[in-house]
């Protein structure tokens, strides 16, 4: 059997309860994998509360790594044994056993540890779109970040210095603004006591920053508007705080805003491989991943609590029972 983690109706972590599915062959085009760890993403929490619906009763989670456990006669480029990863949609990634399309699923060799690619995998895919195909971040660029030491806000932060950008990035606590620092952030913004519009226009002498990235949402998004340098982007990806307002077209005068998606562009083959492939890359070369929070399969509301309270720094990933 397959045990997942699965909730029948949207609303608080509580109602993540344990559940068993049977286990089918795989079909045509299909890889069956043993899951052994499932990254938690807050788009995971948006589905869980049913700010992005799923149909139910459902299962959260989408990414995992796993070893390959069955294969469809027609794939002949994955065998048995082979260690493996994934991301983006269908959801379902809390579960001891997954079966997917080929297509969606990445090879991952030896020398990509469970631990380094579960809970980073979703997030390096979403900086590598923000700062390569979005922001086409380059040196000499300023970048502003919000929650700078969350889990997406430390890779934004480490590959935009790697690029050779000034960053720039709002924190919660003078703990979280050291942690951001280690991972090369040049200014940190304690938001709670400091304006942050203000506090970047003074950094940036008033000129503003090429490319802001905002999961915060709320009022957050409108005013992070006002710190862009003539055309300069702002990507909103998230709404930790709240949905986003409408925004009054004066406000984007000279301005660019967008809401790229992480799950529609790995829809798209080609680029998801290609993105990948980046980003293991990078993490081959040494890119330092923070150790962050492993949680077992059966804690998933646990993790889903700390993650909504902000008390989770870096990777966060559920350990999957052989």
């Amino acid at each position: 059997m397959n045990l997942v983690m699965e909730f029948a109706q949207p609303g608080t972590p509580d109602v993540l309860r344990n559940a068993e599915r049977p286990v089918m062959p795989p079909a045509a085009g299909e890889v069956r994998i043993r899951q052994t760890m499932a990254g938690v993403n807050f788009v995971d929490i948006y589905h869980r509360s049913g700010l992005y619906p799923l149909p139910l009763p459902a299962v959260p989670g989408v990414e995992a790594t796993g070893v390959v456990e069955a294969v469809a006669e027609d794939v002949t480029d994955l065998k048995v044994g082979d260690r493996v990863g994934y991301a983006g949609l269908p959801a379902g990634s809390y579960a001891t056993v997954r079966t997917l399309p080929r297509g969606r699923v990445l090879r991952l060799g030896d020398d990509l540890p469970d631990e380094k690619v579960a809970g980073s995998l979703l997030r390096g895919l979403t900086a590598h779109m923000l700062l390569v195909t979005v922001g086409r971040v380059k040196a000499g660029d300023t970048v502003l970040i919000h929650a700078a030491a969350g889990g997406l806000g430390l890779i934004l932060t480490r590959w935009a210095k790697r690029i050779g950008a000034r960053t720039i990035g709002t924190v919660g606590s003078p703990e979280k603004a050291a942690l951001a620092r280690l991972h090369g952030l040049d200014h940190a913004i304690p938001y709670r006591e400091t304006d942050f519009v203000d506090e970047t226009l003074r950094l940036t002498g008033g000129r503003g920053v090429e490319f802001a990235i905002d999961g915060i949402g709320a009022d957050t998004t409108a005013r992070t508007l006002k710190v862009l340098r003539p055309f300069g982007t702002l990507a909103n990806v998230g709404q930790v705080a709240g949905p986003v307002p409408a925004i009054e077209p004066a406000a984007l005068n000279n301005r660019f805003f967008t809401r790229p998606s992480i799950l529609a562009l790995t829809q798209d083959r080609e680029a998801y491989h290609a993105a990948a492939r980046e980003w293991f890359a990078l993490l081959r070369d040494g890119f330092e991943v923070p150790a962050g929070h492993t949680y077992a399969l059966a804690e998933a509301a646990t993790a889903h609590r700390d993650m909504e309270a902000g008390q989770t720094t870096g990777a966060v990933r559920l350990a999957i029972p052989g």
